[in-house]
């Protein structure tokens, strides 16, 4: 005889992925940038809106963002807002507080400022940044 298969209760779902996530690499010690203050800023057609933020993880990451205190919009709930609208090019910018990461005489650039554009229907956007303290590049990930 079989036994029935006791019932297990599904697994949370995941929550879907930040359409905009962002990684950084310190260029002078080979390894991941973590504790760096980023902000995500919509600058184009709404903007500049209120920015979202985050600070990069033990590897290097940021995979979500938080809205200002008080606020519940969420990064998906822009996009989705967006998408709603005329769906057209937007303009984003991402602020790196290197500054603080390096040190204030450590470093040529006190911030560091990528822009960029999204198509709101184009899925998402990974903007990796490859630092130094005299130096630094970025390309469109995936």
């Amino acid at each position: 005889m079989n036994e029935p298969t006791p019932l297990t209760a599904p697994p949370p779902p995941t929550p879907a992925r930040e359409p905009i996530t962002c990684h950084v690499l310190d260029l002078a010690t080979g390894r991941p940038a973590s504790s760096i203050s980023v902000s995500l800023t919509l600058l184009r057609p709404f903007g500049p809106s209120a920015p979202l933020t985050a600070v990069t993880s033990s590897d290097g990451r940021i995979n979500r963002w938080n809205g200002e205190a008080g606020s519940n919009s969420s990064l998906n709930e822009i996009f989705a807002n967006l998408a709603e609208h005329d769906g057209g090019k937007t303009v984003w910018s991402l602020k790196f507080n290197t500054g603080a990461y390096f040190g204030e005489n450590q470093t040529f650039f006190p911030e560091v400022e990528v822009r960029f554009f999204v198509d709101a229907k184009s899925g998402h956007y990974h903007v990796p940044l490859l630092l130094g303290p005299w130096s630094y590049t970025t390309y469109r990930g995936s």
